[in-house]
C-alpha cells in the first residue's frame, strides 16, 4: 500500500512538473479587431478586420494572420505599429504591401502581397529580419516588439488608396 502510495504521489508530482512546463512553453496567441472608428485620425466605414499573431515559445518568431472586409478603395500595406490607443505610431513590422504604391524598406524581406479585393487574407510569419527597429523607443529586437504587443502598446492597421494614413485598425490588449 505504501509503495502505490509513493507511486501515485511521484506521478502527480510529475504530472504536474510536466504541466508547468508545457505550459511555459507552449505559443501565444494575440488578437486584434481592427476598425475605423480606432483609427487616427477617425474613419467612417463599414470595413473590419481581424488579426491574429501566434508568438513561438521561444519568441524567435510570429505567425500571423490578417483578414479584412468591406475595405473602400484597393489595400495598399498593413503593419504593426508602434504606439499607443489614440496616437499614430511607428511602423515596426510589415504584414503585406502592394507593389507599387508602396515599397517596403530595401532592409526587410519583401512581405507577402496584400489582397486586391474589398475582402481579403493575408497571413506569413515574422522574424527578427522583418523588423524595423525604434531605437527611440526602446524596440530594436523581436523581443522588444513582442514586449510591445503584449503590454498593448502596438497595433495593427490596414492602408488603403482611400484612407491613406489607415481605414481600420486594432489595438492589441495588454497589462502594463
Amino acid at each position: 500500500m505504501r509503495m502505490l502510495r509513493t507511486t501515485v504521489v511521484a506521478l502527480v508530482q510529475a504530472g504536474i512538473a510536466v504541466a508547468l512546463f508545457a505550459g511555459s512553453a507552449a505559443a501565444e496567441a494575440r488578437i486584434a479587431v481592427l476598425g475605423g472608428l480606432d483609427e487616427v485620425p477617425v474613419v467612417i466605414t463599414d470595413a473590419s478586420g481581424r488579426f491574429r499573431g501566434v508568438i513561438a515559445s521561444d519568441e524567435q518568431s510570429i505567425e500571423y494572420s490578417l483578414n479584412y472586409e468591406d475595405i473602400e478603395g484597393r489595400v495598399t500595406q498593413a503593419h504593426i505599429h508602434l504606439g499607443q490607443q489614440h496616437t499614430a505610431g511607428t511602423i515596426i513590422l510589415w504584414l503585406c504591401a502592394n507593389t507599387p504604391p508602396i515599397t517596403p524598406p530595401p532592409t526587410i524581406p519583401t512581405p507577402p502581397t496584400c489582397g486586391d479585393t474589398a475582402s481579403g487574407r493575408v497571413a506569413g510569419t515574422l522574424t527578427a529580419a522583418d523588423l524595423l527597429p525604434a531605437p527611440a523607443q526602446g524596440v530594436t529586437s523581436l523581443a522588444g516588439a513582442i514586449e510591445a504587443i503584449r503590454k498593448g502598446v502596438s497595433y495593427v492597421n490596414v492602408h488603403t488608396t482611400i484612407s491613406g494614413s489607415g481605414a481600420i485598425r486594432g489595438q492589441f490588449p495588454g497589462k502594463h
